[in-house]
């Protein structure tokens, strides 16, 4: 079960939710026309039920409305061998983000940036809970997510398909706002708050940057990280001059 207006709507465009529970009368409410006109495209009718049959699931600040998903399926490392990749793919690794709320909050802003992949570890990191499809926001309903035995090896396998790596690191010299564009396809690992990439992970990649921090705090959030090294640095293309150069 999730709960939620936002991570209800995007259940029933995944085509994942099998059952919608809502308040009785917050149906004309703005914050539930989203879930309602989600529902109708999806023809699934909303069950209208009292606060109590809502709250029963006791999930925490339902918004009212909750849906009953058929979890997504997580790739593993024979399906992400095997994936068709496009040629300017960008995949998204967590190395050790063991938080619900990081990883769901990661999801979303992988999915947002048009990601076509987020891959994480079997071991020692957060699971696809209702609580990180919440903080998703729903959009790990829609991002392929793959579950590895080995970050190392499976960003090998990734650099074997022409894959360029870049680490996320705060000691990095070179910064994202003063980095070349991204290569494409591009691979961007993102290590655990505090201790960051594992050593081998770290040897792995092809770059390491960093965020340039301007005021007092000395760090962000990996998930936040993460959103600025998506937007201000893997999305960025080359600038071409009028005869079409690259500069």
């Amino acid at each position: 079960m999730v709960g939620g207006r936002r991570a209800v709507a995007e259940a029933l465009r995944s085509g994942k939710a099998k059952r919608v529970l809502a308040v009785s009368g917050t149906h004309r409410t703005e914050g539930m026309r989203d879930v309602t006109d989600a529902a109708r495209r999806a023809d699934l009718d909303i069950e209208w039920v009292d606060r109590q049959a809502v709250e029963a699931f006791r999930l925490i600040d339902d918004q009212g409305v909750v849906a009953l998903v058929r979890p997504p399926v997580e790739l593993t490392d024979r399906e992400v061998a095997a994936f068709g990749f496009p040629e300017d793919a960008v995949v998204v690794v967590l190395d050790g983000i063991v938080d619900p709320q990081n990883f769901g909050a990661c999801a979303r802003s992988a999915e947002a940036a048009g990601a076509s992949m987020l891959i994480t570890r079997e071991r020692r990191a957060a699971p696809l809970t209702p609580a990180a499809v919440r903080a998703s926001a729903g959009a790990l309903l829609h991002l392929p997510v793959a579950r590895v035995t080995n970050v190392t090896r499976s960003l090998e396998r990734l650099r074997d398909r022409g894959f360029f790596v870049v680490g996320l690191d705060h000691r990095a010299e070179v910064s994202v706002d003063q980095a070349s564009p991204a290569p494409r396809p591009l691979a961007l690992v993102v290590g655990a708050e505090g201790s960051g990439m594992t050593r081998l992970v770290r040897d792995t990649c092809d770059l390491l940057v960093s965020i340039p921090m301007r005021g007092r705090v000395a760090s962000l959030n990996a998930s936040a990280a993460l959103a600025v090294a998506l937007f201000g640095y893997a999305l960025v293309r080359p600038q071409r001059d009028p005869d079409g150069a690259e500069r």
